[in-house]
């Protein structure tokens, strides 16, 4: 167990909260689920790609986007999936990479290859960062082209 966990409150049914983020993220598991007696859960620890997530049904408070998850990706395949997996059914995109899935909770979807290009400095970062600025979902092939125009 990591020393340092991410605790949210999530104001929705844990049980579908879990199973939709587990279907999502290939690599995942539900760690444990503390049950009310209900059939209902107050408390869920997940583990999502090697990252522990500890989600309350609190009830009270909303998420908002002063706190998003980082999801590093190889391919545009892997962004699309994510992209598409994270906004289906209520989620919505946002600009940058960023958006927000049916629960309310911010995700940055982002080829590593972006960071890579933004870091590379020079002139083709800059036209990295105007062509980023500019998207939704973010497209690699985009970005390369900016990097690489003359």
């Amino acid at each position: 167990m990591k020393k340092i966990t991410p605790f949210l409150w999530i104001n929705a049914n844990l049980k579908e909260v879990m199973e939709y983020y587990t279907s999502i993220f290939k690599n995942s598991k539900i760690t444990s689920a503390h049950e009310m007696g209900d059939g209902s859960f107050m408390t869920v620890s997940l583990e999502l790609e090697g990252q522990h997530l500890m989600l309350l049904n609190g009830g009270q408070f909303e998420l908002n986007d002063s706190f998003s998850l980082f999801v590093r990706c190889e391919t545009q395949q892997e962004v699309d999936y994510y992209w598409s997996s994270l906004t289906a059914n209520g989620g919505s995109e946002s600009m940058c990479g960023w958006l927000k899935d049916k629960y309310g909770l911010s995700w940055q979807i982002i080829p590593n290859v972006l960071m890579e290009l933004m870091s590379a400095g020079g002139e083709g970062s800059k036209r990295v960062m105007q062509a980023m600025m500019q998207m939704r979902k973010i497209e690699i092939s985009k970005l390369e082209e900016a990097y690489n125009a003359k």
